[in-house]
């Protein structure tokens, strides 16, 4: 089996390892949420492919992303190119039922930014779902690799220019490095800090701590 097939198999595929974690924590969000099916919800940097086949879908989700929005948005989605760490007005005005979020926390860009992106989880909801991986797990997920997070940075740009079982290979240094930069994992006590009001549930795996999740069911 070549590294891109097993890549596919552990996270990538729809029957993929990583996709049936994905599906069981759809239904933990479901369970905390009995109404999920009637609530607004605001996505902040994910992508409406998590909704179109999540195992309950919200009334009404929004998705702020920096990426380019597509160029078709089924009518129960709004999607907006935006900086969660930076709301534009006519947004940080509007309220949801739910803030979601779901692996971006690690990549907003250090703490200041985390604080700007927990300050807009706390405007835009009173409840909230903020999931991110647990910085302490042995394998780094984005790369699939062993220990990498605790490498130092060179050392972790030239994995990643060359760690066969990552997403987006790229041989270019700068490119590489940026990549590494844009990818700070956390532990328990910054969870605590962003989210104090939350409960602070883990994901686990083989009895380890895999991802963090901060639950704030309402006010």
């Amino acid at each position: 089996m070549d590294v891109h097939a097993l890549r596919f198999l552990l996270v990538d595929g729809e029957n993929s390892w990583g996709e049936r974690r994905r599906t069981r924590r759809s239904g933990w969000l479901a369970e905390a949420f009995p109404a999920l099916a009637q609530m607004s919800v605001v996505d902040l940097g994910g992508r409406l492919e998590t909704w179109t086949r999540a195992a309950v879908r919200p009334k009404h989700v929004h998705v702020l992303n920096l990426e380019t929005p597509p160029a078709e948005v089924p009518e129960w989605a709004e999607v907006d190119h935006v900086d969660a760490c930076a709301l534009p007005a006519r947004l940080a005005n509007r309220r949801y039922d739910l803030v979601f979020s779901n692996s971006v926390l690690e990549h907003v860009g250090g703490h200041e930014r985390r604080l700007r992106f927990a300050e807009s989880v706390h405007t835009l909801a009173d409840a909230h779902w903020v999931q991110t991986p647990y910085r302490y797990f042995p394998i780094e997920p984005h790369w699939i690799a062993p220990g990498m997070q605790f490498l130092a940075v060179r050392v972790r740009t030239e994995l990643a220019r060359r760690w066969p079982l990552t997403h987006t290979p790229n041989r270019d240094y700068r490119a590489a490095l940026e990549r590494v930069l844009w990818t700070d994992l956390l532990d328990r006590t910054q969870m605590r800090y962003y989210f104090p009001d939350s409960q602070i549930r883990t994901e686990r795996l083989a009895g380890m701590a895999k991802s963090l999740i901060a639950v704030r069911t309402g006010a």
